[in-house]
């Protein structure tokens, strides 16, 4: 009997020995399986998928696809770059220095290669102006004030212009192409352009029908900038449906666009988004040679007297930003900064009480030399461009509300050319495309759109055109800003607006602008 219950107590410990055994084992295969599980949620991945719909072609001057453009800033690179602010800085180009009115030094770095293994040199520089100026491409109004390029050494070059333009250094922003790759070839025909070098942080590796692929530069001259990236893989598309279904379904990491109903095409899950003030400024001009609005009293009522949200909201649904200034879409000139004279609707009823106007009939009047003065002005808008049109109607309508009597003039596309022109109107709605350069000539210089003079203004404009110390001129456009404000020539509206769209699994600072989607990619990855 005693020897079953030594039986018993061995069989138990047995099992409990066995039980313990397999207790740990299967701890360990958990732990080891989490940590597996945890590795693989941190691993990072050093590729990212873009896509191009209606791919035209990859040469970086003869695209005229926006998303091309976009993704070739990675794969070529210009003389001068934009920082997320807008400040120029050397790429290509060393330095540079204005020498006269009419010429620019530039100095250019000595230690870049084109992606297969050749020297960039000053003639890459000069082979790409000759291109631009005998070529149909976007970047030819970049050089069209380029007379002649002097070649003094292999990385030095004189620039000689035809005036003394602004900013000019702003125009050096255009890519830059290899002339041993392309000299003697039909520029515009030739196989070359379906895989070209360039010396950016990018080089193509593959190119099929579907598919371009990039790979991560190791001979890239920038040392100081180390890229994780080590692929990118971009898709083409025949539509731009097929590219949102793409995103939509996760096989892309990133989209852009000016699309206003994005949602409706990518849903609302599965990924951030960023908005962006575009290049489109639409304001008002009012022509200061006009009897009333020579006057500084009736510009800030009208100015105070448009709700500019209201115009967003219902005219566009929110889809385009407010504006209080031509450079305030992040231009460091003007990023903390507000133009904006505010929408006060009993502040534009005081100046006008103030300055001897009467609301009298639905109106303001004034009694000027026996005769009474009544505020009518006539506001010419584009015919043919419907949100212009509404958008005026809009003005129309909210002005009317505090007695200022405004016609509508829509004029046919020839006949408003010729209006604008000729600086023939009372208050014009119109817009620019922006460029990169914070040059406000159209605005302030000679002949501007407002008619508008103020010595104070152009000795500003004077001073800011001969000086790159970033201290003066933020002084000089502050005091430009304060002016805009006060004295109003024009009143800012609104900017267009572009969507960001990109992965939840995207890590990174993602801070795209409209000029570069890809700030901060050298330190993106999933």
């Amino acid at each position: 009997m005693k020897s079953n219950w030594i039986k018993y107590i061995f069989v138990v410990f047995i099992v409990l020995i066995l039980g313990f055994a397999i207790f740990i084992i299967k701890r360990e295969e958990n732990e080891k399986e989490e940590t597996s599980i945890a590795n693989k949620e941190t691993e990072q991945i050093k590729e990212i998928k873009l896509g191009i719909a209606n791919f035209d072609t990859i040469n970086p001057i003869l695209s005229n696809n926006k998303n091309v453009q976009d993704i070739i800033k990675l794969i070529y690179e210009p003389l001068v770059d934009l920082t997320p602010d807008y400040k120029a800085e050397g790429a290509l180009a060393k330095e540079w220095a204005k020498q006269s009115d009419n010429s620019y030094l530039i100095k250019l770095r000595e230690n870049v290669r084109w992606s297969n293994g050749q020297r960039f040199t000053a003639d890459d520089v000069k082979f790409t102006i000759d291109r631009l100026k005998d070529t149909s491409t976007i970047y030819s109004s970049n050089v069209k004030d380029v007379v002649s390029l002097d070649k003094v050494d292999d990385y030095t070059i004189k620039l000689n212009l035809n005036g003394d333009i602004p900013f000019f250094e702003y125009n050096l922003t255009f890519p830059i192409i290899s002339k041993e790759y392309y000299e003697g070839e039909d520029f515009g025909s030739t196989s070359k352009n379906s895989n070209p070098v360039g010396t950016g942080k990018f080089k193509i590796s593959e190119v099929q029908p579907s598919y371009i692929t990039l790979e991560k530069n190791t001979s890239w001259w920038n040392k100081d900038k180390n890229v994780n990236i080590e692929k990118i893989t971009v898709n083409l598309y025949s539509s731009i449906g097929e590219l949102y279904n793409s995103f939509k379904i996760g096989n892309l990491d990133l989209i852009a666009t000016s699309n206003d109903n994005l949602q409706e095409y990518i849903g609302t899950i599965g990924y951030s988004s960023k908005d962006i003030k575009g290049r489109e400024h639409i304001f008002l001009a009012f022509n200061t040679a006009n009897n009333f609005l020579a006057r500084q009293e009736v510009r800030k009522a009208i100015a105070y007297s448009i709700d500019k949200s209201n115009i967003t909201a219902e005219v566009f649904g929110n889809k385009y930003t407010t504006s209080s200034f031509p450079l305030d879409y992040g231009n460091f000139l003007a990023k903390e900064q507000d133009a904006s004279s505010g929408y006060n609707v009993e502040q534009a009823k005081q100046i006008l009480t103030e300055n001897g106007w009467a609301f009298r009939n639905g109106g303001w009047q004034k009694i000027e030399n026996y005769r009474t003065q009544t505020i009518a002005l006539n506001l010419l808008v584009k015919s043919t461009d419907a949100s212009k049109v509404t958008v005026a109607e809009n003005i129309k309508a909210q002005l009317a509300n505090q007695g200022i009597i405004i016609n509508v003039q829509q004029a046919a596309p020839g006949d408003y050319n010729s209006l604008v022109q000729s600086r023939s109107y009372d208050i014009l709605l119109g817009s620019i495309t922006m460029a990169p350069s914070p040059d406000l000539s159209l605005f302030f210089g000679d002949g501007n759109l407002a008619n508008y003079t103020n010595e104070e203004v152009q000795n500003i404009m004077n001073e800011v055109k001969n000086t790159s110390d970033e201290n003066v001129l933020k002084e000089k456009y502050k005091r430009l800003i304060e002016i805009y404000k006060t004295d109003i020539p024009y009143v800012s509206l609104y900017n267009n607006k572009y969507t960001i769209a990109y992965s939840s699994e995207l890590v990174g600072d993602v801070n795209p602008t409209w000029f570069y989607q890809f700030y901060g990619i050298e330190s993106w990855y999933k």
